[in-house]
């Protein structure tokens, strides 16, 4: 079988509800268990999770502390909570995902999907970025947005050349496919949508940078390479936080 993907569970010992490792498991995902916020925290360094699952439920708790500390250990990592059918969910957590029992496996696999990496054959990766160029979708850390295909060929350049600054009118002239470039103002338009997709601040860029009188930077750690398809990620969120198309 394949393995679809690494989760953390924190669940505890005493649950009036069925666990979910089993279900899990079956369904291909490789699943470390942990019982207390103590130890899914040390589990966090040994297991390397792509996706934490905390069952609040199970642990009598609302969850907060737990997730707000793993969030703080591992800001990149998406958490899915659940909490019991007498509990009101606590928006605060800081969780990607929320989900109130009960529920079927599948709704939960439906949301654990939106957050895991998948086996893309046009995934590219640079740096904590991840661009599925087929779906089109971009993750950047815990942030998920789906882009235009105009803005899909626009940020694969960058990617493709990140660290490098892109003159305007090549810019323009590779993604709209012309050999006009005296007026790059819809290039300017497009790059303020991608900033809206991609940063945190898009006042104060993080990723895009503007090089005056010149054209663009996509400033990122590593260059872009092709995901194997062991390792490639989707690209993400409040579902991994659900952000408008752009």
């Amino acid at each position: 079988m394949v393995t679809r993907g690494r989760i953390l569970l924190i669940e505890g010992k005493r649950s009036d509800h069925p666990s979910f490792y089993t279900g899990l498991s079956r369904k291909g995902f490789h699943v470390e268990r942990a019982s207390t916020g103590s130890d899914a925290l040390i589990a966090l360094s040994s297991s390397n999770p792509q996706l934490i699952l905390l069952d609040a439920a199970s642990l009598r708790s609302s969850g907060r502390r737990i997730c707000q500390s793993l969030i703080k250990q591992a800001p990149g990592i998406p958490i899915v909570i659940i909490f019991g059918p007498d509990t009101p969910p606590d928006e605060k957590t800081g969780a990607n995902v929320t989900l109130q029992l009960p529920f079927t496996l599948q709704k939960l696999l439906n949301r654990i999907r939106g957050l895991m990496p998948v086996e893309e054959k046009d995934a590219i990766q640079v740096g904590e970025m991840q661009l599925d160029v087929e779906h089109r979708w971009v993750r950047v850390g815990s942030r998920q947005v789906r882009l235009t295909p105009r803005l899909v060929v626009l940020l694969k350049i960058l990617m493709d050349r990140a660290g490098e600054v892109i003159e305007r009118k090549e810019l323009f002239s590779q993604v709209w496919d012309t050999d006009y470039t005296d007026d790059t103002r819809t290039l300017d338009v497009h790059i303020s949508w991608l900033r809206q997709a991609l940063e945190e601040d898009p006042r104060n860029p993080e990723y895009i940078k503007t090089v005056r009188g010149v054209g663009y930077r996509l400033d990122l750690k590593t260059h872009a390479v092709l995901l194997p398809a062991s390792n490639r990620s989707a690209a993400g969120s409040n579902d991994t936080r659900p952000t408008p198309t752009l």
